[in-house]
């Protein structure tokens, strides 16, 4: 951790577990330097999502690259001020691209590559200060991709959803890279509750 107290905190959590509201309210909290996940970048996730087993290969790739290049440059910045990150590289390799591999979606030759890619960029990475992971139902899940309203994860299956979501609960598990914190986000309302507020700060600043 940096002496001086400034930290890289990293935001886990399924489709619809409310991980970019939680980074900005924490930047809005303590003034922390947001680094979203590229999703408007990738050139492959429209067709990703109109034909998987074709383009889960193409996309997982550049999610991987443009992943490595964030991590690098929040790992320097955070030298400067504290940052927190939404989806981090971790899940994107040990949850979306073995999804995909698993439902026959992604080839064994390109996983295989993929992974080789992916295990020698861990070995230079930086490990988050803290992992805070976001834990919410399947209900939970489809009820905000709903009211969000990207047509892309409309049309996403449930049962693909479901199992992202059996995934990041052993993904969680096995995870012992840095301190975590869970938070359970089915029924907590940190926006407008004050006593769910408070309780997610108190929390929080155990690690900040």
């Amino acid at each position: 951790m940096d002496p001086h107290g400034r930290k890289f905190i990293a935001v886990a959590g399924n489709m619809g577990a409310g991980k970019s509201s939680l980074v900005r309210f924490l930047c809005d909290q303590y003034g922390v330097r947001p680094f979203y996940e590229p999703n408007e970048a990738n050139p492959y996730l429209k067709d990703f999502y109109q034909d998987m087993a074709r383009w889960a290969f193409h996309s997982q790739v550049f999610f991987l690259s443009q992943k490595f290049r964030i991590h690098q440059q929040l790992t320097a910045e955070v030298s400067e001020a504290t940052v927190i990150q939404d989806r981090t590289i971790y899940e994107d390799a040990e949850i979306f691209a073995y999804n995909l591999y698993r439902t026959r979606k992604m080839r064994k030759r390109d996983f295989e590559t993929y992974q080789a890619l992916y295990q020698e960029i861990l070995s230079v990475l930086r490990p988050p200060d803290l992992m805070i992971y976001l834990r919410a139902s399947l209900r939970t899940v489809r009820k905000r991709i709903n009211l969000r309203g990207r047509p892309e994860e409309k049309s996403v299956p449930m049962g693909y959803v479901r199992g992202l979501g059996e995934l990041y609960e052993s993904w969680f598990e096995r995870y012992d890279l840095s301190p975590t914190l869970i938070i359970e986000t089915d029924k907590m309302d940190y926006i407008t509750d004050l006593v769910d507020r408070i309780d997610l700060l108190e929390r929080i600043e155990r690690y900040l």
